[in-house]
């Protein structure tokens, strides 16, 4: 772990931190009412620090291994990749971006509430991909690696159907904005990633 905080001391930092944060929510359930994501609330210029708290909290001990897992993966190369306060600033704003749009379509729904970091963790994923469009994701339970770039495309359209059907809790919007987000910012703060992205696609 030693070694993970001194090459990447951010993503090491906000991996223990959440983690910690989530298992003492799970022992304290005032923490929730602390920290998750109001809609209603916020919308009305109350909480508003829950855009981020909101994140380091999650709904239950599968929730937070699925985030963490993706964040390990990818995080800690990513921070390397575009330097700690590049990732810094990356991942917290887009906790609060990937939000946004869940504030506005939720603002008078009083009984909405969101939690976990899957935004910000759906932005270091994209940014990834930009700098590794042909690297190999591995999903649980099927043994092929899908190619990064194909998987983000499938991504980005469940994410904007699951959206519209509204059929679940699952947050959908945090995860489609959050990966526009990374997307987006990587593009802003890493001149030339188009380059390596097409270059590495292309050849």
């Amino acid at each position: 772990m030693l070694e993970y905080f001194h090459v990447a001391p951010v993503a090491s930092i906000i991996f223990v931190f959440t983690v910690v944060t989530s298992l003492y929510a799970f022992s304290d359930n005032s923490v929730y009412g602390k920290f998750m994501m109001h809609p209603y609330s916020v919308s009305r210029g109350h909480k508003v620090y829950t855009l981020i708290t909101s994140g380091l909290i999650h709904g239950d001990w599968m929730h937070l291994f699925f985030n963490m897992f993706t964040f390990y993966a990818f995080a800690f190369t990513l921070e390397r990749l575009i330097g700690s306060w590049q990732f810094g600033l990356l991942y917290f704003v887009s906790l609060i971006l990937s939000d946004l749009p869940t504030v506005f379509k939720n603002k008078d729904n009083f009984h909405y509430n969101s939690l976990g970091a899957s935004g910000a963790i759906s932005a270091v994923l994209f940014s990834y991909i930009l700098f590794n469009p042909l690297s190999k994701i591995y999903l649980f339970f099927i043994p092929i690696g899908i190619p990064a770039i194909i998987f983000g495309v499938l991504y980005l359209v469940y994410c904007a159907y699951a959206s519209k059907q509204s059929r679940d809790n699952i947050n959908h919007d945090a995860h489609l904005f959050g990966a526009l987000t990374g997307l987006i910012f990587t593009i802003i703060f890493v001149p030339g990633i188009l380059h390596v992205f097409f270059t590495t696609l292309f050849g």
